[in-house]
């Protein structure tokens, strides 16, 4: 499969996918993490410690703290990592909604995480763009 970086196509095929279940960003320590057993939708280390995003459900069983819930969207389209425009197009009109977005880019697709209780909107918004693609 190969990467896309055509902006048209890449907005005309995104293809957005909404997970049923709320995530959360919370924070490790270093010499913590390697004594839970968890298994998160995605880490990244920072100085401060390593963020993780799992299920809500994950993160009170191992009782991590965490502020707010956050709906994973997933874009279903092959984007290349150095595609121009894509996720700028995507975040201008979620923020002229008024909807925040985090975004974390994997290698085969483009995953966005909005406020959980602003998610069918994020997904009206994003099928609005797909659907006005040239």
């Amino acid at each position: 499969m190969k990467a896309e970086s055509d902006l048209k196509i890449l907005v005309r095929e995104m293809q957005p996918f909404l997970h049923p279940q709320a995530v959360v960003f919370a924070v490790l320590s270093q010499p913590t993490s390697p004594n839970l057993s968890l298994d998160p939708i995605a880490t990244f280390r920072e100085e401060e410690g390593i963020t993780v995003i799992l299920p809500q459900s994950e993160a009170e069983q191992f009782g991590l703290p965490f502020e707010g819930l956050w709906a994973w969207i997933t874009l279903q389209v092959h984007s290349a990592l150095d595609a121009v425009g894509f996720l700028a197009k995507i975040s201008v009109a979620l923020a002229q909604a008024g909807i925040s977005v985090n975004v974390f880019s994997a290698y085969y697709h483009d995953h966005l995480f909005v406020p959980w209780e602003r998610r069918f909107e994020a997904m009206e918004v994003l099928e609005r763009i797909r659907q006005n693609a040239p």
